[in-house]
């Protein structure tokens, strides 16, 4: 196991700067996910760690060796890609093993370590079949045990999940994580899905257009997000923004409304208040013009506009809740559940 360490790297096509400066520091032994909107960077800079892409500044450190110039083989990693990857006319123990086979390892040597990856990934009876002959997660698990087999310093997960169906992606998030855990090996995963990610992670690394806009524990990013993006990233639905101003410990809303806990800031911000901490209050002051309810069974999302506004609003109520088009709802919201940010950077403002 080692841990790894990123300083001021940069990677450009050409003229094209595709990642800026990315520092972070990742704990021997950690699961870190790296999250972040097709096309934000997050796969080149997975793919530079295991060096299928060149670095163009900077540094890559795994354990004490910086491993910039390193080939990927050198680099003491295994990788799990997005479409498995898995030899078809080989079977599951030859795809297992073929890594091994091919750096010298002994036959019994592979077939111990085989069937000790099997094991713990519930495939024993599937050795002898065809990538064909399996299902979907199935062959992730083969995947899954191609790495495991290496006993590397570093897992790297690419999108791993994505071909699966909703159901199996939850199974498997959950044995991906328990697996790592009882492994102890340092781990960068990869992905878009902000759920799976704050479900996976110890910490995790949101990327924006080849910038880290925060790198911080899942709770860390939940609660008191370091700018809009995040903000808006991070939770499920996603957090609502209300243009307002702060004056004297006071937020006023855009329709005049007004809600205790401004503390200090001052000026016009972008008010954050996230759905589920939404209260319905006959006396409340956010008054919502509900348009829509989504039914979700154990919650409903009321979806409308902040009443005597065009602006979107959605609260997420506990239950079955029924409201006609045009039906306006009250609601309250603790002070400490406000968030503010500054609407020309996008920057946390602490109150």
């Amino acid at each position: 196991m080692a841990s790894i360490t990123l300083k001021d790297l940069v990677k450009s096509y050409g003229d094209t700067e595709v990642l800026h400066h990315i520092d972070g520091a990742i704990n021997d032994g950690e699961f870190v996910v790296i999250v972040g909107p097709s096309g934000c960077g997050k796969s080149t800079l997975l793919r530079m760690i295991a060096g299928l892409e060149t670095v163009t500044s900077g540094d890559i450190q795994i354990g004490d060796r910086v491993v910039n110039n390193l080939e990927p083989a050198n680099r003491d990693i295994a990788m799990v890609f997005q479409n498995y990857a898995l030899y078809p006319h080989m079977s599951v123990r030859e795809n297992m093993g073929y890594g091994l086979k091919i750096r010298g390892n002994s036959k019994a040597d592979i077939n111990r370590r085989v069937e000790e990856a099997a094991a713990i990934l519930e495939i024993g009876p599937y050795l002898d079949r065809k990538p064909r002959q399996l299902s979907g997660g199935q062959r992730q698990r083969v995947a899954m045990g191609r790495a495991i087999v290496r006993d590397p310093q570093v897992f790297l997960f690419d999108e791993p999940l994505s071909n699966l169906d909703a159901k199996l992606r939850v199974q498997m998030r959950l044995e991906i994580r328990k697996l790592q855990q009882r492994l102890g090996v340092t781990s960068i995963y990869v992905t878009h899905d902000q759920v799976e990610a704050m479900t996976l992670g110890d910490r995790l690394m949101v990327l924006n257009g080849g910038y880290v806009e925060q790198f911080g524990t899942p709770i860390e990013l939940y609660d008191r997000p370091a700018t809009l993006f995040v903000a808006g990233f991070i939770g499920s639905p996603s957090m609502n923004f209300l243009p307002a101003e702060v004056a004297s410990g006071m937020v006023t809303l855009a329709n005049g409304a007004r809600l205790a806990g401004g503390g200090t800031a001052s000026g016009e911000v972008t008010l954050g208040l996230r759905p589920e901490h939404l209260i319905a209050d006959e006396t409340g002051p956010i008054e919502i013009n509900v348009q829509l309810c989504e039914q979700l069974g154990a919650i409903t999302l009321l979806h409308g506009h902040l009443s005597g506004t065009d602006v979107d609003c959605v609260a997420s109520m506990p239950g079955h809740v029924s409201a006609a088009p045009g039906t306006l709802m009250r609601f309250a919201i603790a002070p400490e559940h406000l968030h503010m940010f500054d609407t020309q950077t996008g920057k946390r403002v602490d109150a």
